[in-house]
């Protein structure tokens, strides 16, 4: 009885043994027909096969890290007028403001057939919070556009240089090459500059900034302010020398019937509708 007993453990024991390996002799096979080949065939093989892998590594990184720019940024110095210009843009209101100190964004729909769809994002434009605001935004960014007070512009002239040449001279965005489009705005007020004079007066101060910033060429970081040359060396500066598209034009926020008047945007809206 105890011999029979045995006899059936161990035959239960072979069943569970071959349950469990139920792919065993297919692995089997699969190291002979190794064995047996050529290893020349055997390094090509596994040549290929790393091959395949680290292109099917690389699409998977390539596509998961690539940044769909959808965004329109509105940036320039405190009192240009871009959240009212941000409001207009959305609602075609009228809106009192004040200074902002935090961003503000809303999707925005482009007036043409395409339909087309960007987030508008009203940026500070207190000095010490544009570049922490533009490093946080502006990978995603399709357009900047740049408003400047067209009415103290000979007073700011500076400044909104300055702002500017730190702005293209960013590594992220001269990679990305969004459009830039410089709103001169207020064109409501007389003593307004024209887009023309404007454009041409930045090109005289950002050719002197790019001679007086040449110690700030030799920072290597992805940081506001890289290491990208404005421009073409031994010429003088001009917005055409850019990689990416600059666009000047007038506008009015606030229009020339004041709070209950429509504002004058529309070369502005024509503009994004183009992106």
């Amino acid at each position: 009885m105890k011999a029979d007993s045995t006899g059936g453990n161990m035959g239960d024991k072979a069943d569970v043994d071959i349950s469990e390996n139920p792919f065993e002799p297919y692995i089997e096979f699969l190291r002979q027909q190794l064995e047996d080949q050529d290893p020349i065939f055997l390094i090509g093989f596994i040549v290929a096969l790393a091959v395949v892998v680290i292109t099917c590594v690389f699409l998977k990184y390539f596509l998961t890290s690539k940044t769909v720019r959808s965004a329109v940024l509105l940036v320039g110095l405190c009192d240009s007028g871009k959240t009212l210009l941000f409001s207009r843009l959305l609602a075609s209101k009228f809106k009192r403001t004040q200074t902002s100190i935090t961003d503000s964004s809303a999707p925005y729909k482009a007036k043409n057939d395409r339909g087309s769809a960007w987030t508008l994002i009203d940026l500070p434009g207190h000095d010490s919070l544009r570049s922490l605001y533009l490093e946080k935004f502006k990978s995603g960014a399709r357009a900047i556009v740049f408003v400047v007070d067209s009415a103290i512009f000979q007073k700011e002239v500076r400044d909104v240089a300055e702002f500017l040449y730190i702005l293209l001279t960013d590594n992220v965005i001269s990679r990305n090459a969004p459009a830039l489009v410089v709103a001169c705005n207020k064109q409501d007020i007389t003593m307004a500059k024209s887009a023309k004079l404007i454009q041409q007066q930045l090109e005289k101060e950002m050719n002197t900034l790019r001679v007086t910033h040449s110690a700030a060429l030799s920072s290597q970081d992805g940081s506001v302010g890289g290491s990208v040359y404005l421009g073409k060396k031994g010429k003088d500066f001009e917005f055409g020398q850019l990689p990416l598209k600059v666009e000047f034009l007038e506008c009015s926020a606030r229009g020339n019937k004041g709070e209950e008047g429509d504002a004058d945007i529309e070369s502005l809206e024509k503009s994004l509708a183009k992106l």
